[in-house]
């Protein structure tokens, strides 16, 4: 007598997860996945079967990496959700190619518990539950997390100021940033590329602007991994 096939330990997850979450998202609606990598404090990678998605939780604006609270605010995201099953309700794509909506961990609201804790924004461009106000007020009034610190910078102004910061090189026409890291590998972030953004040059430690991405590669420098 043949013994059947146990299932792949990848097919046993995805059971579950259905199971945990709603036997409907198995279809056609809300992605269910492993949290397989935290970028920052609003962006995680979601990986369901073989595939990987890029998901920017939507609603909310957490700190740049390079802003007061940043490191904080994904560690916060991280703790939360890294290695975990998720339920993600996609809404929108955005221009960068990430799928936005809400992350579900169980009956848990993601998005709502790092405005409520402090560790992001309520993102009035894009806001459609109100309610996340109520969640910011109440953080910022018992100075909680990032509110802990006197008069603190939107993330949408901060990146606002970085563009400001970056007008020089672009004056000129040549609006690739040429960084630094801190092992002191050389790359080059090209407009729309995801930390172009907040990367900053400091040309007193050798970082320069580039006209062309040639340019910058003849010079040494290297696209993101």
């Amino acid at each position: 007598m043949t013994r059947p096939r146990k299932p792949h330990h990848r097919l046993r997850a995805l059971l579950l997860a259905c199971l945990l979450f709603a036997p409907a998202a198995c279809g056609d609606g809300p992605l269910i996945g492993r949290v397989t990598q935290v970028a920052d404090g609003d962006t995680l990678t979601l990986t369901v079967g073989e595939a990987r998605h890029r998901i920017r939780l939507g609603e909310i604006d957490a700190p740049e990496q390079d802003q007061p609270w940043g490191r904080e605010a994904r560690r916060a995201l991280a703790d939360k959700v890294q290695g975990q099953y998720v339920r993600v309700v996609v809404e929108t794509v955005d221009d960068y190619g990430r799928q936005v909506g809400k992350v579900w961990l169980g009956n848990r609201d993601i998005n709502r518990e790092l405005v409520r804790e402090g560790h992001a924004w309520a993102f009035r461009r894009y806001l459609n539950d109100a309610t996340l106000l109520d969640d910011e007020t109440g953080a910022r009034e018992g100075r909680i997390g990032l509110w802990r610190n006197a008069d603190p910078v939107p993330p949408w102004q901060w990146r606002h100021n970085a563009r400001a910061d970056a007008a020089p090189g672009a004056s000129a026409g040549c609006v690739i940033k040429g960084n630094i890291n801190r092992r002191g590998d050389r790359i080059y972030h090209r407009p729309g590329d995801r930390d172009y953004a907040q990367t900053r040059i400091d040309t007193g430690r050798g970082e320069r602007w580039f006209c062309t991405a040639m340019e910058a590669e003849q010079a040494g420098w290297r696209r993101p991994h």
